[in-house]
């Protein structure tokens, strides 16, 4: 799939769209600014798929701080056999940023 830009996101959240959305970031990064995502560390990931098995075929928002980390992720998921995987562009930064220009 496409990956996701930061409007496509906010506009996700505000319409409270059904997603599954999943945040990559360390426990400590998460806890300091989210966007109510389900925290699963990178690291952790691969450990945790029995967690989000039944979401194989919902779409996924992958996000972190950057985006480098969560297309990582969308990456592995995809050879997982998730076929909706999407990664924020930018990641939170981008979405702070997109945020404070509104």
């Amino acid at each position: 799939m496409e990956d996701i830009t930061v409007e496509e996101l906010k506009k996700k959240l505000d319409d409270k769209e059904d997603f599954v959305f999943i945040d990559v970031r360390e426990e400590w990064e998460y806890e300091e600014d989210n966007l109510g995502a389900l925290n699963i560390p990178m690291g952790q990931l691969a450990h945790q798929l029995n967690e989000i098995k039944d979401f194989k075929d919902k779409e996924i928002v992958m996000q972190c701080r950057s985006g480098a980390r969560s297309g990582n992720a969308k990456r592995f998921l995809e050879t997982q056999g998730f076929n909706k995987v999407r990664n924020l562009l930018g990641g939170i930064l981008a979405y702070r940023e997109m945020e404070e220009n509104l």
